[in-house]
């Protein structure tokens, strides 16, 4: 099936999803891998060659260009983030495309037991004819986000290649360490210099997000007591079992990932490290409310404290940080940017469905920091794991709405 811009998307996003760009959590340093340079790098020279201009890698690892304007609108922002999702294997992405798919059962050559199946996955069954991206079964896809980093290229190409095309200034950025929450760094937002932008981050076709998650990060630290185990009576205190205690007493039935949906938050356990003298336990709080999500941490406060009152020998420590808001508290108060994704879509037949995102996006700090910032689709399924897929026509759709999106834009009043 042959739409606009599907020879470059296809092209760009197996040639970005091959490059591991993989963030990493535990890591202080800024991007959190030296290996999402690799991204960073190619981007800025494509941009460079295709002859952009203001093209820069930050010291902070973002890569941000211009597309010179036609107009004298408002600036405008595009944004999608080079790494991938920590969860799952991203080393080794062998990207192979699937022409014309003919609505059956997706097998995976370096995973027989796998199958993508449209009985389980119905957005799946409306893509017959599509032409599908997919990973081998061993590793995900990386289309979360190097297919948004696709569309915002294929975007820029061609409207540099047609200068008479209309659009106020475009700002384009390329962040690093979206993923584990650290994409947006403060002095982006002065940087980008965008009266409005866009995270081209999302899923199905149609999707204009303006409402994420609010979300916390919470650390849990488990001091116990050591002492070798075959004189350790009445004196060991084993840290494990602390921890084993605390897991078990948060709650399981409810308020976890796998037992909530729509607009329900919820407490997730994301990693447990340490020994029997020592632990640490990992959360990340989620709820669309602040008072919701105050109240999760409030929650695991009480379960760490309830369990450092049974055993006085051992220290319990619980430490909660901020790390974005819901955008919806600063875009309801201007939804001129949602409005213009609204009618862009609109522009190429598709009627925007908005939803709230059970999880964030780099817009949600950037909307915190000063920048509207609301997120459009990609087409990108399965996000996170193996069954990772994405159609290229849906890429290509993408793609043309962020050119109406810049032509709807030029016409507003700066």
């Amino acid at each position: 099936m042959t739409t606009p811009f599907t020879d470059a998307l296809e092209a760009r996003l197996t040639r970005y999803a091959a490059i591991d760009s993989q963030s990493d959590e535990t890591s202080d340093s800024t991007p959190s891998t030296a290996l999402q340079f690799d991204m960073l790098h190619l981007l800025r020279d494509e941009l460079t060659a295709m002859g952009a201009q203001d093209v820069t890698l930050t010291e902070y690892g973002t890569v941000l260009a211009t597309i010179p304007g036609t107009t004298q609108g408002p600036t405008v922002g595009f944004l999608a983030h080079v790494d991938t999702a920590p969860q799952f294997n991203a080393t080794g992405v062998k990207p192979r495309v699937i022409k014309g798919y003919n609505g059956g059962d997706i097998s995976f050559p370096d995973d027989p037991d796998l199958v993508l199946s449209p009985a389980e996955h119905p957005y799946l069954a409306t893509k017959i004819g599509h032409d599908l991206i997919t990973a081998s079964g061993t590793t995900l896809l990386g289309a979360d986000d190097k297919a948004g980093v696709a569309i915002i290229m294929t975007m820029a190409e061609h409207l540099l290649q047609n200068p008479g095309a209309p659009r106020p200034p475009i700002r384009i950025a390329f962040t690093p360490d979206e993923e584990i929450g650290r994409g947006v760094q403060p002095q982006l937002e002065q940087d980008l210099g965008a009266d409005f932008a866009y995270t081209l981050d999302g899923g199905r076709v149609g999707e204009v997000e303006y409402e994420s998650f609010s979300a916390d990060r919470a650390v849990v630290k488990i001091t116990g007591v050591s002492i070798h185990p075959g004189f350790a009576k009445e004196k060991m205190v084993n840290a494990i079992h602390l921890a084993s205690k605390i897991i078990q007493t948060l709650p399981q039935a409810t308020m976890t990932p796998e037992t909530t949906d729509d607009r329900e938050g919820f407490i997730h356990a994301t990693d447990m490290l340490g020994g029997s003298s020592e632990m640490e336990l990992r959360f990340i709080l989620r709820d669309f409310e602040l008072d919701g999500l105050e109240a999760k941490g409030a929650l695991l406060r009480r379960v760490c404290d309830a369990i450092a009152a049974t055993e006085p020998r051992a220290e319990i420590t619980c430490e909660i940080t901020p790390q974005y808001r819901n955008m919806r508290y600063w875009l309801e108060q201007d939804m001129t940017p949602v409005e213009l994704a609204h009618a862009a879509c609109r522009d190429i037949g598709l009627e925007p469905v908005s939803v709230p995102i059970r999880g964030g996006t780099d817009g949600s700090r950037l909307t915190e920091f000063g920048t509207p910032t609301p997120n459009l689709f990609t087409g990108m399924q399965c996000i996170h794991g193996p069954l990772e897929w994405i159609s290229v026509q849906d890429m290509s759709l993408a793609t043309q709405m962020c050119l109406k999106l810049a032509a709807r834009a030029a016409a507003v009043p700066k």
